[in-house]
């Protein structure tokens, strides 16, 4: 049986869905194809981010972070009693939150009139796309454009292998029946920290092997000493420089062999959590024949507008050169099917934001001090403390601070990281300013409610010229 469309999306993560999403409102017939299934073998829509990762992880965080500070707010005057955490409830929210976010992708489909067909895509010479389901039963779909958005699966090491039941991956740890009195967690990047946060809330004493010696190198560097800072006060133990060299299970006890500072060691542990990144999930994707290529690290190989070397095949999301980030890949579904239609939007790669979502949360967009200072630019910065925030200080969450970094001649702004409570959103702000080519200036003159977290974006755009009103401003020499 074969089918024809206009438009064959493979993958309904968040950036084939929105290209999906962007092409059926332009007018074009949309097939979906996605092999995912849910816990209850059934097929489901949002990819790993919806399903196994941004979501449900940010629901346990969220469940963590409120069970934590009922520990905290005797000072506020609120006495909480004796506070308890019913894991197994827990885990239901968790899944009610997911259930109810992948069925909107399926009434958007469908009230988008998107066909989705379930089992695994292919892409074949000229644009036609085989799809197998699990049954061993085939079928081939005729497109004018394909997307590909097959998205990304975590990393797995031959030092720790998984047993899916004391060592596991990131959707594993998302699935605990109880807080490990014992954590053990490889690598100390995003995933990393937000899956050690969470279990630390809960109960388990979390250490983190991380093979560098730098902690959160793609962050700004006084973001990253003083989240290390916070983190280890919160329980995290986190060794830098451990290379870890071997695990082996002994009864319920994973043994976690590593090396540090030329000394071998051993770390006994209840659970193992892997999560030293992901890759792009390329498996069975491309026939011989299909002309799309790779590049040297496994992704496909696209240009900056996301086409790939095969005529009207696109490739989007965490398959393609960039960061694995879900707002990436959303941005880049819907420019590849604006494109399709004729329009000429274009992702702006200078201004994706990254956060990290610990408490405080970690965000940065643009460009950090050191990197523009080890490629000879010449900047400003302003930095404004959250311990000098009205609104943090009676929140009680005055940990961190706002950066702001500008271009000393023209002082467009080239970068903000921000440590602290909601930095999520507050990055928001510093994409915007980018986005229009703001300077720091352009953001010292708007005016920000008072009191807010804000302020403190406004504080140290004020501090890049000397002019913060809440901090004590560097002194001008007449």
């Amino acid at each position: 049986m074969s089918k024809n469309a206009d438009v064959v999306v493979v993958g309904a993560g968040p950036a084939g869905y929105a290209a999906a999403i962007r092409c059926a409102q332009l007018g074009f017939s949309v097939i979906c194809v996605d092999k995912s299934k849910d816990s209850q073998g059934q097929p489901t829509l949002g990819g790993t981010c919806l399903n196994w990762g941004c979501i449900p992880s940010k629901a346990l965080l969220d469940v963590s972070h409120k069970y934590n500070e009922m520990h905290k707010l005797d000072a506020m005057g609120i006495d909480t009693g004796d506070s308890k955490i019913d894991i197994a409830k827990m885990l239901n929210y968790k899944d009610s939150v997911v259930d109810q976010l992948t069925k909107g992708i399926g009434l958007l489909f469908e009230g988008n009139g998107i066909e989705f067909v379930h089992g695994r895509g292919k892409l074949l010479d000229g644009r036609r796309v085989s799809v197998s389901s699990d049954e061993g039963e085939s079928e081939e779909i005729q497109a004018e454009h394909v997307i590909l958005a097959p998205g990304s699966v975590p990393i797995e090491i031959p030092a720790a292998p998984l047993d899916y039941e004391n060592v596991v991956d990131s959707t594993g740890a998302l699935e605990f029946d109880k807080a490990p009195a014992r954590l053990g967690v490889i690598g100390a990047g995003i995933v990393g920290l937000e899956l050690g946060s969470v279990w630390a809330r809960l109960g388990s004493e979390v250490v983190i092997l991380e093979a560098l010696d730098d902690f959160l190198p793609a962050t700004d560097r006084r973001v990253a000493r003083d989240a290390m800072r916070i983190f280890s006060k919160q329980g995290l133990d986190i060794r830098l420089g451990a290379r870890v060299t071997n695990t082996v299970l002994e009864g319920e006890t994973v043994k976690v062999s590593y090396q540090l500072q030329n000394e071998d060691k051993v770390l006994e542990c209840d659970k193992l959590i892997v999560a030293v990144g992901r890759r792009p999930y390329t498996e069975g994707l491309l026939a011989d024949d299909s002309r799309v290529n790779l590049d040297e690290r496994g992704y496909l190989f696209v240009n900056d507008l996301c086409a790939t070397d095969a005529p009207n095949v696109y490739a989007v999301g965490d398959v393609v050169r960039g960061p694995m980030l879900a707002h990436k890949g959303m941005e880049e579904g819907v420019m590849v099917a604006e494109r399709i239609a004729g329009q000429k939007p274009v992702v702006n790669y200078d201004t994706v934001p990254s956060v990290i979502y610990t408490l405080p949360e970690v965000a940065w967009v643009g460009l950090s001090e050191e990197e523009l200072k080890a490629s000879g630019e010449e900047v400003n910065t302003g930095m404004f403390s959250f311990g000098a925030n009205g609104r943090a200080i009676a929140a009680n969450e005055s940990d961190g601070f706002v950066k702001v970094i500008s271009d000393a001649e023209s002082d467009r702004i080239l970068g903000m990281h921000i440590l602290g409570a909601q930095a999520s959103e507050l990055i928001a702000q510093g994409v915007i300013a980018m986005e229009f080519g703001a300077t720091a200036e352009d953001l010292a003159l708007t005016m920000f409610a008072h009191p807010s977290l804000s302020e403190a974006v406004h504080e140290a755009a004020l501090g890049v010229s000397g002019s913060a009103i809440h901090a004590i401003a560097r002194r001008k020499r007449s």
